[in-house]
């Protein structure tokens, strides 16, 4: 059942909302366009990415993606998500959306940085892939 249902919210994601999903990747490239280097510190990630999404109105569209993944994948959502923790947030990696289900967590993660840790200090980078390759579904206990 949980892999079915990490499966169908997935699929909802990526009909339901691919220019939501171009709109992510837009902002991820604004945010590595701005840098000079690449950051060692989570922070010169989060700190513009939350800036740019939230400009971009990406991030409070976040809660409405959320609320039809859970649906998506059989669930009822216990509350009215919103564009704050613990529903979504912005790590290092790119926005994650979170919410209490049945079975779990079912948590959307949007994979729009990597870190690379192949050199002296590891650096971020904006991951170079297509927007449906960046989401990640899953549903946890």
């Amino acid at each position: 059942m949980t892999v079915d249902a990490a499966r169908r919210a997935r699929g909802h994601v990526l009909d339901e909302h691919a220019a939501l999903l171009t709109r992510l990747g837009d902002c991820a490239d604004r945010v590595a366009a701005a840098w000079e280097t690449p950051p060692t510190d989570r922070a010169a990630v989060v700190e513009p990415l939350r800036a740019v999404l939230t400009e971009s109105g990406a991030l409070d569209a976040l809660p409405g993606l959320l609320g039809g993944a859970v649906e998506a994948a059989g669930y009822e959502l216990q509350a009215s998500p919103v564009a704050a923790p613990p529903y979504v947030a912005v790590t290092s990696i790119g926005p994650v959306c979170r919410a209490t289900v049945a079975d779990g967590r079912l948590v959307v993660t949007f994979e729009l940085f990597e870190l690379d840790r192949s050199g002296v200090e590891p650096t971020y980078h904006r991951r170079d892939c297509p927007p449906e390759e960046s989401v990640e579904v899953e549903l946890r206990d």
